[in-house]
């Protein structure tokens, strides 16, 4: 039932590709100092940054969950 999940090329390029994937996070420390600084744009831009850069890897999980979960309900129709 798994191994022809786990032999699909295109499932395995495409955990390469994320695999390999780098992100350049941003500090807590780095958005406090701009928000000290009295820079309201720039630090409101940061936090934005921060919060797309923390939401990516829950959306990529939740798809991929989701096709799991209709590949299976498919097969055992």
């Amino acid at each position: 039932m798994i191994t022809g999940l786990v032999c699909n090329p295109r499932l395995i390029a495409l955990f390469g590709l994320l695999l390999t994937m780098q992100a350049n996070a941003q500090c807590a420390m780095c958005r406090a100092s701009l928000e000290s600084s009295g820079n309201k744009t720039k630090a409101e831009s940061l936090n934005d940054g921060i919060v797309y850069l923390m939401a990516i890897p829950y959306v990529v999980v939740a798809v991929l969950g989701i096709v799991i979960y209709r590949m299976y309900a498919k097969k055992s129709k």
